[in-house]
């Protein structure tokens, strides 16, 4: 009896460090480096961030080019490459940094073409193109201007999009000059607009506001912009008004809401959203409509900004008169990129975080699910964007303690990307099971967890979350090797 008890506990010690081994295999639980992170991030159940670089200048937009190095524009000061090492077990560092383009009007635009073979990169008033060669990092020819004509004193940035559904073209998008600006009423203008301008028949540089094809206009400031990669559909998150007032009530805390919205195709395919007003100057969208003034619309709504009276009413801004967003988020978290896998089951959003709300808001990366090329959540809802990877205290953002999520990439594992501006750093994330990240969505091998604090950013901000360490493995492995080792004890004892 003694000799089968001892070998049923050598057994049972023998497989739980098989199912400890097993549960590590996947991502390391830890890797060599030498680098520590400005601020602690907090991962969702199932995912692992990891800092890759730092000591950028402001990095903003990222795109992987066809030999893997990860080219990242440094605000005012050009497009370096980042040529990453891969050691295993999702330990990523950087080998080597080579400036690539050495100019300081260049702050956050980038694309490259599907062969590898052309730059492109934007200033506040101009989008420009290179010749590139991926083998040696270096640009093989001057710069071609494409379109000019778009200077703002404010809202610098010009988030550029090649289509793929629609090659040769791309899509521009320009903010407005002010925090409401009146201008923008007046489509002439092309201030708060979103173009796209066809590189296969150009004659010369285009000017953005009297040529291209207009997506939407009244846009506040939507910086990042996708393409739904099966659809053909065309995204844009949209950062709205600061210091709202309604009916003389300061509103700005709870409204009005960021904006997820949906601008047509590029394919030819017919759309009732391309072309149209958007809302911006005059309407908002309602996130608290509780908080709002003589207001009996749903989140996702839009209202009147101002004053209303007998001749201004919200009737101005429904659906038919201003193209609603297709979501809302909560107010200031200031989304910057929005980036689709390849299987358009998720989209995955970066919201930089905000500067005029108590508490904090944002800065974090999060991932909304789609199916048929659209959000699976309605408009009305509050919880679509799932946090992911978000900061460890939010309350302490306010004093720049924070990473800032900007741009994001895919490499060619199907790991994403990730670039915080304020703290110079480049972060990847991670599937801990060693599955592609690319894979969450309804219709992929991966699934959309509950998020970084278990629960959605109806917040704006998440809580109770694992740190971006050994943890952020643990919680995804844990289950599998828990299963085996349930399965060993079921079995001997």
């Amino acid at each position: 009896m003694k000799y089968i008890v001892t070998t049923r506990i050598t057994a049972v010690a023998t497989l739980l460090h098989i199912a400890v081994v097993y549960a590590q295999s996947s991502v390391a639980s830890s890797c060599s480096s030498t680098l520590s992170s400005a601020a602690t991030p907090s991962v969702a159940p199932g995912y692992v961030a990891r800092l890759v670089a730092n000591g950028l200048d402001y990095p903003r937009g990222i795109k992987f080019d066809s030999e893997g190095a990860l080219l990242v524009v440094e605000s005012e000061k050009g497009i370096t490459a980042l040529t990453l090492e891969d050691a295993g077990g999702g330990c990523i560092s950087e080998s080597s940094r080579k400036t690539v383009i050495a100019d300081q009007d260049l702050n956050h635009g980038i694309e490259i073409s599907e062969d590898g073979a052309t730059l492109y990169s934007s200033d506040s008033g101009k989008a420009y193109s290179w010749e590139y060669d991926p083998r040696t990092q270096k640009i093989t020819s001057e710069p071609t201007t494409l379109v000019t004509n778009m200077t703002n004193s404010d809202h610098t940035t010009r988030t550029l999009l090649l289509s793929r559904s629609a090659p040769g073209m791309l899509v521009i998008t320009r903010g407005s000059t002010s925090n409401i600006d009146a201008l923008a009423s007046d489509i002439e203008t092309g201030h708060s607009q979103i173009k796209a301008f066809n590189l296969n028949n150009m004659t010369g540089s285009y000017d953005f506001h009297a040529d291209g094809l207009l997506l939407g206009w009244g846009l506040r400031n939507d910086v990042g912009i996708a393409e739904d990669p099966i659809t053909g559909r065309i995204y844009s998150v949209e950062n709205s008004v600061d210091d709202m007032m309604r009916n003389g009530k300061d509103i700005h805390q709870t409204n009005p809401a960021e904006e997820l919205n949906f601008l047509g195709y590029l394919d030819g395919t017919s759309s009732s959203a391309q072309g149209r007003n958007f809302g911006y100057p005059e309407c908002y969208t309602a996130w608290n409509r509780e908080t709002i003034p003589d207001f009996d619309g749903e989140v996702g709504e839009q209202f009147l900004i101002g004053r209303t009276n007998d001749n201004r009413d919200d009737s101005m801004c429904s659906s038919e008169e201003r193209e609603p967003p297709v979501l809302a988020f909560h107010p200031h978290m200031a989304p910057l990129d929005i980036l689709f896998n390849d299987a358009g089951t998720a989209a995955w959003v970066t919201f930089h975080g905000s500067w005029n709300s108590e508490p904090p808001v944002g800065y974090k990366l999060s991932v909304i699910e789609f199916a048929n090329g659209e959000p699976v959540e309605p408009s009305t809802s509050k919880t679509a964007a799932i946090d992911i990877l978000s900061n460890e205290d939010v309350a302490s953002c306010a004093d720049e303690n924070c990473f800032r999520p900007v741009g994001l990439a895919w490499d060619s594992e199907g790991r994403l990307f990730m670039s915080s501006d304020t703290t110079g750093e480049i972060y990847v994330v991670m599937r801990a099971d060693g599955s592609a990240t690319s894979s969450a969505g309804s219709n992929a091998t991966g699934t959309v967890p509950q998020g970084a604090s278990g629960t959605t950013s109806s917040t704006g901000s998440s809580s109770n979350s694992e740190s971006a360490s050994a943890t952020g493995v643990a919680s995804a492995t844990s289950m599998s090797a828990l299963a085996v080792i349930f399965g060993i004890l079921a079995y001997f004892v």
